[in-house]
């Protein structure tokens, strides 16, 4: 039984019960440096029991204690932090399962080691991401779930706070990783499945496909041949920065235009044909700019509707469908008035600028102006180019055909009034001269640099013209995949006349 009298000899330091002359029981003990304060129960000289040990700075801990030790369930509380934890300690360290409270908002939920987030856990941070899985020495590490506060998921393998190993990601956007990992990135084998449509399944390397696209190559060189009555074929494939074929990519989202040379004249004058222009010309790596040009695709009825030919379906703004999702799926044909067809967009008859067919247009101008071209055959119609998703990287554009100039062709308008200027109609002119300008649709190239009847034409002049086009491919997959669109490929489109041109075709315009 304590006794007051030996409370009384040690004053400043303790204040309770004493056995022994040692302290036991209840009591309050200030340490002689002043910085602790200790307030619970007492055994034989030793804290034990239950108490709360307080710090000068406000910091304490309160809970269990064994033979002196911080030893059992408490609450443990910095002052500088504003962190807690509320959980299992041993020897004055966190150790067993508790739960920590960060002062920035991160809050712990788990197994401890000696102060050390150690096995199982739920962590939130101060961002936001939340993640579930196994630790070691303060790291994720092992096997666990991430999800961040943007939306993403992964599940997988961790060492050190890195993905690393098999995993699964989810991202936001729809699209899925599933394979191997290191350092936080794609490395190994594995294959993503992005939200665009397109699939790669192959190597990876610091995030990077080993074998994924770089480049698009248009096949059969920088020239293609066609005829004024004839359709075309364009056929591209993609290569890697190495220059080999693309293996494992497919989907990527390609589309085809085609345009017209800007003329080689005087500076002063060719800014005036760009100044009056709706839009920008284009580079290309031939050295010349160009303007686009109408491109549009024959399309063929399915013989088991009767051979009638089924109107062109009425565009309307906003309703264009880019192409199939996946490789493999076709088209379909729409089945109200205000559909188009699966893959073809609601393009303006001028637009050859890149996604302008694939996603958005001028509908009033496409029904308009198609309405007025006469199809090839009784079974089949026109329509703008559909886009294609490239299949173990390659891609065909079959059927094309340049359109006819539409009279509101500003380039061809300014170009024949730059003719009229630079080029007078002479009394002297021969009977060769007019024929070799008739057959040449008013010039020897698309450039506007040949010689000729300036007088305008009234029947034929709205008829394609022979001479050098350019047809361009471009990638309009969205968003882009990997965060990267491939850099257009041009070729140059040589028009020759019709096969079956006869003289009385070629002197209309005489």
């Amino acid at each position: 039984m304590a006794t007051r009298d030996t409370a009384v000899r040690d004053p400043p330091y303790y204040v309770g019960d004493f056995k022994k002359q040692l302290r036991h029981g209840f009591g309050v003990y200030v340490y002689p440096n002043g910085y602790f304060r200790y307030e619970g129960e007492w055994k034989m000289g030793k804290k034990h029991g239950r108490g709360k040990l307080v710090m000068k700075d406000g910091s304490y801990y309160e809970g269990e204690f064994v033979d002196g030790e911080i030893e059992g369930n408490g609450l443990r509380y910095w002052a500088k932090s504003g962190a807690s934890y509320s959980g299992q300690f041993s020897n004055g360290e966190l150790h067993g399962f508790g739960v920590l409270q960060c002062g920035d908002g991160g809050r712990y939920e788990g197994e401890f080691s000696f102060g050390l987030k150690e096995g199982h856990g739920l962590l939130v941070d101060k961002d936001g991401h939340r993640y579930e899985g196994s630790f070691h020495q303060n790291k994720k590490h092992g096997e666990g779930q991430m999800r961040y506060r943007n939306g993403d998921q992964f599940e997988g393998g961790w060492l050190q706070d890195h993905k690393q190993g098999h995993g699964v990601m989810h991202f936001k956007d729809g699209s899925v990783y599933e394979g191997q990992w290191r350092s936080n990135q794609f490395s190994g084998k594995g294959t993503l499945l992005h939200s665009s449509g397109v699939i790669y399944e192959g190597p990876w390397s610091n995030g990077k496909p080993r074998g994924g696209a770089s480049k698009i190559v248009i096949d059969r060189g920088d020239i293609l041949e066609a005829f004024l009555d004839s359709p075309f074929t364009v056929e591209v494939h993609l290569v890697t920065e190495e220059e080999e074929p693309t293996q494992g990519e497919h989907g990527r989202l390609l589309q085809v235009s085609a345009g017209v040379r800007l003329p080689e004249i005087h500076p002063s004058s060719l800014d005036k044909i760009i100044k009056d222009l709706p839009e920008k010309p284009i580079s290309t790596k031939f050295g010349f700019d160009f303007i686009s040009y109408p491109l549009m695709e024959r399309v063929f009825e399915s013989r088991d509707s009767g051979g009638s030919m089924a109107p062109l379906p009425a565009a309307k703004s906003g309703s264009a469908q880019a192409g199939s999702p996946l490789p493999g799926v076709e088209r379909e044909s729409g089945s109200g008035s205000d559909e188009t067809v699966l893959g073809r967009g609601s393009l303006g008859y001028l637009d050859g600028k890149p996604g302008s067919n694939c996603l958005e247009g001028d509908s009033t101008t496409l029904t308009e102006s198609f309405a007025a071209i006469p199809a090839a055959h009784e079974d089949d119609t026109v329509a703008p180019p559909a886009c294609q998703r490239t299949v173990d990287g390659q891609a065909k554009f079959t059927d094309l055909l340049l359109a006819p100039p539409p009279p509101d062709y500003k380039l061809f308008e300014l170009m024949d009034e730059m003719e009229k200027k630079n080029h007078k109609t002479s009394a002297s002119k021969t009977s060769i001269d007019k024929q070799a300008v008739v057959k040449s649709g008013s010039r020897n190239d698309m450039g506007g640099k040949g010689t000729g009847n300036a007088k305008k034409c009234t029947l034929d002049c709205s008829t394609l013209r022979t001479g050098e086009y350019v047809i361009m491919v471009s990638e309009v997959t969205s968003p882009p995949f990997l965060g990267r669109t491939l850099p257009p490929a041009f070729a140059l489109l040589r028009i020759s006349p019709a096969k079956h041109q006869g003289k009385s075709e070629m002197n209309k315009c005489k």
